[in-house]
């Protein structure tokens, strides 16, 4: 029997990295998977690669409206949620003098509030035995210049993901955190760097990790399989870091 054999499973910001891959993996271990995107191109896309066995809905994560008209356009095609990782997120680094007030909100819209409240909307629809999954960061254990309010943001959802469980547990629902370090995907293409500096960039990332090399998509899918099956029942509230051993070593 697979995994997540008839589970119902939303991912929130699932039409690049790690989150299409994770929706890949959902569907391949049994689930029925929704994921979101801010933009009919990458959802389209997703859709493409998925060959439509996905749900797609257009919802920004940083818009609280966005929450409750998701939840309403779910439950009309999902009977129940039994998986719902919160993968959308804003990755915007930058100095502490170059933050104001529009852009320190963006970010924490986004990474933390958005998440909250899809939570509270999503409630009605958790199944007894629901696993959500925080996207954090190991950006939120060390001290990474210029990724002050990012890392705040995801020190936030770190504590949400104890706080929840201890006020949903009485109903089976477990709340716990997937924290990935530096991962091989598009997301620094959001800086707009030309190619030469992107590549100096992930260079750079590189020495970071005992490792020496960056993680894939694949590893931080198989971890969210993980995490998402009765495998991980006996988690509550913990964060499992999968970051080359960046925040440890």
């Amino acid at each position: 029997m697979k995994r997540l054999e008839g589970k119902y499973a939303l991912i929130t910001g699932g039409t690049a990295g790690i989150g299409l891959e994770t929706a890949r993996q959902f569907l391949q271990e049994g689930a029925h998977v929704a994921v979101t995107g801010r933009s009919e191109a990458g959802l389209q896309s997703v859709s493409n690669k998925l060959e439509g066995k996905v749900l797609t809905i257009k919802s920004d994560a940083g818009t609280l409206a966005d929450q409750e008209k998701l939840t309403m356009q779910l439950s009309k095609t999902f009977p129940k949620l039994d998986i719902l990782y919160i993968n959308a997120g804003d990755v915007t680094h930058k100095p502490l003098e170059e933050w104001d007030e529009s852009s320190f909100e963006q970010v924490m819209s986004t990474n933390l509030k958005g998440p909250f409240f899809l939570i509270q909307a999503l409630l009605p629809m958790l199944s007894d035995s629901a696993s959500i999954i925080l996207c954090g960061s190991v950006s939120a254990q060390i001290g990474l210049p210029q990724s002050s309010v990012y890392s705040a943001s995801k020190a936030g959802l770190i504590s949400l993901a104890r706080t929840l469980s201890g006020e949903l547990k009485d109903r089976g629902i477990r709340v716990n955190t997937l924290s990935p370090g530096p991962t091989q995907t598009d997301a620094l293409k959001k800086f707009g760097l030309a190619k030469e500096k992107e590549d100096a960039l992930r260079e750079e990332i590189k020495k970071l990790i005992p490792l020496n090399r960056m993680g894939t998509t694949m590893e931080l899918a198989k971890a969210a399989v993980f995490m998402a099956s009765d495998e991980s029942s006996y988690m509550l509230g913990s964060e499992l870091l999968i970051d080359g051993g960046v925040g440890n070593l």
